[in-house]
């Protein structure tokens, strides 16, 4: 993990639909599948878990669908393989699909001294190039077993769900983060255990029930609407300010609430 620059506040980004205008397993399909490593069969037997969670609300049943069918997946791949695929890909399918408006959130947090972290359900040798890629300070994501270099098929850890706060409280403990004066991103219901353990809880294009949570809890819902590529983007001061205005407001409303809380 790179140096937090001794920060006292922690904002965390969900991946998929969040910092990325799709999911990052369904960005890498094709790469995947021009290496050999995933084949036709396997695409069949995914699709349908694959496209039901990203087209449709997320659920906990369609989750542990799609957490099943990539474990079964994966079984056998060679995990330096899988790697150099993923590398290869950053370029070609992930830089295009990523938010501007996830680039600004980010820039800004970090503009304030607060630390960046991706916490993501994808696997780690997924999220770790990205994570390198947006110049986070780290990531919690899902762990998958291996054996002699290659993946067994099952899961060490899955970062979903309750498991994000967890390891949300577990980083902020190690760190000396304020979670109370800190911030988290997304856009599904799934993560509403991570988004209640913040003070600034932020609904990214929330699907309708984490909608329905952030407009009766009075969080902030924000629209991430314009994908583009890392190298066109040129970081618009403009827009790094407002955002740190509006982290800075948000923190402050924070603080009064809590102190009111308090008294």
């Amino acid at each position: 993990m790179k140096s937090a620059f001794g920060a006292r506040r922690v904002a965390f980004f969900d991946l998929d639909k969040t910092v990325l205008a799709t999911s990052a397993t369904l960005a890498l399909t094709g790469p995947l599948l021009r290496s050999g490593l995933m084949s036709r069969m396997d695409l069949a037997r995914g699709f349908q878990a694959q496209l039901s969670y990203h087209l449709l609300d997320a659920s906990h049943e369609r989750s542990e669908r799609v957490k099943d069918s990539l474990s079964a997946m994966v079984a056998g791949w060679p995990v330096s393989e899988f790697e150099t695929v993923i590398n290869e890909a950053l370029h070609s399918e992930i830089e295009p699909i990523v938010y501007r408006e996830a680039l600004d959130a980010i820039s800004a947090h970090q503009a304030a001294g607060h630390a960046v972290i991706i916490s993501s359900a994808s696997a780690e040798a997924i999220v770790s190039p990205i994570m390198r890629m947006l110049g986070a300070n780290g990531m919690i994501a899902t762990v998958l077993e291996e054996r002699d270099g290659a993946y067994t098929g099952n899961i060490a850890h899955y970062n979903y769900g309750e498991a994000k706060a967890v390891a949300a409280r577990s980083l902020a403990a190690r760190h000396g983060w304020d979670l109370a004066e800190s911030w988290a991103y997304s856009d599904s219901v799934t993560d509403e255990p991570l988004l209640r353990v913040v003070g600034n809880p932020v609904a990214v294009n929330p699907n309708r029930p984490l909608a329905r949570i952030a407009r009766d809890e009075g969080w902030q819902i924000r629209r991430f609407d314009h994908p583009v590529r890392l190298e066109d983007r040129v970081a618009s001061p403009l827009a790094v300010a407002v955002a740190l205005a509006t982290i800075g407001a948000i923190g402050a409303l924070a603080f009064v609430l809590w102190r009111r809380k308090a008294s």
